[in-house]
């Protein structure tokens, strides 16, 4: 390889992050950390990197989008035989990774993914524009496939199939929540230095916060 990636490197010096900052409950600092990521109008910044664990420890991970938090968790969606779903009904304990680079901060979720009710999928799949309900049907995910074109040829016969009345929710597919038992929130620092302070869960509902050496 051509590039000198060991010289690329930078300082971090947007801010630092102290223990007086942060909320009691890692769910409200997180809304105020994404509150703040949408009014610097990052790219994407409901994208999370989903990671799960096949049956004999094999991790793998993909990015998703954050499509709801309450006091629960995080929910995303998704189609539940693809890899990651057959590996949430094996091993339902996941990790979230939210990578706010332009920020200079990370968060980190530690948690278990837990099926969301037909009816809360159903509201949501509903509330999706028309052709990503078609394309929930048309993909069977994480499966091999000839090619592109039969890819959109199947999508094709299931925008016939379903022209002029409602797509129905698919057996296959939808949400999860992943209440979390632990979380980390970095911010980048100078000299490499970053401030980290993770919370855990208590068998009393309480969060304990600790800072972590960078």
């Amino acid at each position: 390889m051509g590039l000198d990636l060991q010289s690329l490197r930078r300082e971090y010096l947007r801010g630092g992050l102290n223990l007086e900052d942060l909320s009691a409950n890692p769910i409200d600092q997180f809304e105020v950390w994404m509150e703040q990521a949408v009014k610097a109008e990052i790219p994407d910044p409901t994208a999370m990197v989903l990671a799960s664990a096949s049956p004999d420890g094999q991790p793998s991970q993909r990015i998703v989008l954050l499509k709801g938090l309450d006091s629960d968790g995080f929910v995303f969606y998704t189609n539940r035989t693809s890899r990651k779903g057959r590996e949430l009904a094996a091993n339902p304990k996941v990790s979230l990774h939210f990578p706010w680079h332009t920020l200079e901060r990370q968060v980190d979720v530690c948690g278990i993914a837990e099926p969301l009710s037909a009816e809360e999928s159903e509201r949501y799949f509903h509330s999706r524009p028309r052709e990503s309900q078609l394309s929930a049907w048309a993909s069977h995910q994480s499966r091999p496939v000839e090619s592109r074109e039969a890819l959109m040829a199947h999508f094709r016969e299931l925008e016939q199939r379903f022209e002029g009345q409602d797509i129905p929710l698919p057996d296959f597919w939808g949400g999860y929540r992943v209440r979390p038992q632990q979380m980390e929130f970095w911010q980048g620092g100078a000299h490499r230095l970053h401030d980290r302070f993770e919370y855990n869960l208590q068998p009393d509902g309480n969060w304990t916060i600790d800072r972590l050496e960078p």
